[in-house]
């Protein structure tokens, strides 16, 4: 460390005990000309680089990049390898669909499925199985058993998969039919209706957990044995 006196001279040097011995051998004769000008020298962009760098350019690019996204449906999950749940997939959800190489959706309302839903499932190879449960709020509306036996016959021939389970809100039709499956695994109760609460949340049904309850396991293990859905 070099000490300048006050008539300009430079003293002998003085050793700053605080530094390391190589910050002691550094001095500003140490850097490089190039180099500090090199920092401070103006960018000389072309106009069109400037241009391209605009942030009018940069809102398009962010845009034109939001073009490619891939978006799933409301309350999309993975159930089980080859099976999928959500609720009602719109248009900017089919590239995302398409990733997942389908062979069938089920698809759990009764209303007739949107002509641009058909068009993409046709364009891509798509089956749809249509079983019309009805939404209701009402406490002690029966869920049609024979309705969810039939999807779990769709569900569970493995020629249907890569498949999509999905009803409009992916929660409560949707539920009901994974936590029937789940029975068929061997899931108990507790599990059951930890998942399905975890997509009703606020808006989980007694009678949808009632129903799951005293579904009889026994009639979708005839299924196993049965031939398979055509």
């Amino acid at each position: 460390m070099h000490i300048r006196n006050t008539n300009g001279h430079l003293s002998a040097a003085v050793p700053d005990s605080s530094r390391s011995d190589h910050a002691n051998d550094m001095s500003i004769h140490n850097c490089r000309g190039p180099m500090c000008l090199k920092t401070v020298q103006p960018s000389h962009a072309t106009p069109a680089a400037a241009a391209a760098m605009s942030p009018e350019n940069s809102v398009a690019a962010d845009v034109n990049a939001e073009d490619h996204l891939f978006v799933p449906p409301l309350n999309f999950s993975m159930v089980d390898y080859g099976i999928y749940r959500s609720g009602f997939p719109d248009a900017a959800n089919f590239p995302f669909l398409k990733t997942l190489g389908l062979r069938s959706i089920i698809y759990l309302c009764p209303e007739p499925y949107p002509e641009e839903n058909m068009q993409f499932l046709n364009a891509n190879g798509i089956r749809l199985f249509q079983f019309g449960l009805e939404g209701s709020k009402e406490l002690f509306v029966n869920i049609p058993e024979d309705l969810i036996v039939c999807a779990l016959r769709v569900l569970l021939d493995e020629r249907n998969h890569p498949l999509l389970i999905h009803c409009k809100r992916g929660k409560h039709r949707t539920g009901c039919l994974v936590g029937c499956l789940r029975k068929w695994q061997n899931w108990c109760l507790a599990s059951i209706f930890d998942e399905y609460q975890r997509f009703a949340a606020d808006k989980a049904r007694v009678t949808d957990q009632r129903f799951m309850e005293l579904f009889d396991i026994s009639r979708i293990k005839k299924l196993a044995s049965s031939p398979p859905y055509m």
